[in-house]
């Protein structure tokens, strides 16, 4: 992200005049916001304890998906869950995403709170007309008759040593449909609180991980641990606080840019780093009152550049905030 912000703009004044405001940043960087962290925890542990443990609290709680019980997940979030819940609850389907993604909006449609598990969210694209058609559409459809308390999950984005068919980003994708919520957990912490609140929601929800995440260790307090913890859908997370430059990004792309802000500061450049949490809805008043104190916004995320989640930012912070707005849409 840095790279290409001095392969635009140059290594020299460029880069300060569109970064910088020309005073020294603060002398201390706030701290990332894991406040009484006393563990560390994976996002691979983190989703399998939320699972569990919304499981456990709710028996209409039911996941299906390719290989999610005798093998126990293909990145092993459901392990030890068809022991603990049996096959009634943790069930292995075909390989047929178009079959048992509808089985499972159909089961929402009755009241149950079906997880489909996605071995990628590249395979979604077989089941999309159940997703959009079937899902997204049917409480608008039924003037609110019907809920479809669904979450769709499973790995996005690129990962290691893969085709271009297994590494596209599906946050734009399905950000633009109405009817469904976008969830982008980053931390452990996202992880745990966001997919929580996403088994909880009556809509159904797009909750996109990141396989090259799961085995990253991330600090959690006993607040993150308790049962009870859950993360409201559509709040961004304020990351690193900065005065100069406002960084907004998702999932993995938050530690590219946490990175970023650490080299920017050695520069005297002040960085403010928003996690997003959620594409749809989108915490636009949170964005918005970043850019206020920076005037500067840099977008970073890993899908294609055009029609993306930076567009839908840069448009949105352009109508809201000063009309002098320096912009950077970074797509890795």
């Amino acid at each position: 992200m840095l790279g290409a912000a001095r392969r635009q703009l140059g290594s020299g004044p460029m880069l300060g005049q569109f970064l910088r405001r020309r005073r020294p940043a603060a002398a201390t960087e706030a701290a990332r916001g894991y406040s009484a962290a006393a563990k560390e925890m994976t996002v691979r542990d983190a989703l399998n304890s939320a699972l569990d443990e919304e499981m456990s609290a709710d028996p209409s709680v039911f996941l299906m998906g390719e290989e999610v019980g005798e093998y126990q997940g293909a990145y092993k979030i459901s392990k030890g869950l068809l022991d603990k819940y049996g096959p009634d609850r943790v069930l292995d389907t075909p390989i047929t995403e178009a079959g048992f993604t509808g089985i499972g909006v159909g089961a929402a449609y009755h009241g149950l709170r079906p997880i489909v598990e996605f071995m990628t969210f590249n395979f979604s694209m077989q089941a999309i007309d159940h997703i959009i058609n079937s899902a997204a559409k049917s409480n608008y459809m039924s003037a609110g008759q019907i809920s479809v308390p669904i979450v769709f999950r499973g790995p996005n984005g690129a990962a290691a040593g893969v085709g271009a068919q297994h590494s596209q980003c599906y946050a734009a994708w399905y950000a633009h449909v109405p009817g469904l919520k976008v969830l982008t957990p980053y931390s452990a912490e996202d992880a745990r609180g966001l997919l929580k609140a996403a088994i909880r929601d009556p809509d159904p929800v797009i909750f996109l991980e990141n396989e090259l995440l799961y085995g990253e260790s991330f600090p959690v307090s006993a607040e993150v641990l308790d049962s009870s913890f859950c993360l409201p859908i559509g709040k961004a997370k304020v990351e690193r606080e900065g005065k100069d430059v406002t960084i907004t990004t998702y999932s993995k792309m938050v530690g590219y840019a946490l990175q970023a802000a650490e080299i920017l500061s050695k520069e005297g450049i002040s960085a403010e780093v928003i996690n997003l949490r959620s594409i749809r809805p989108l915490d636009r008043a949170a964005i918005n009152a970043s850019v206020r104190k920076t005037n500067r916004l840099v977008t970073v995320e890993e899908g294609f550049p055009q029609h993306g989640i930076g567009a839908e930012i840069w448009f949105s912070c352009s109508l809201a905030c000063s009309p002098s707005l320096h912009t950077l849409v970074c797509s890795i």
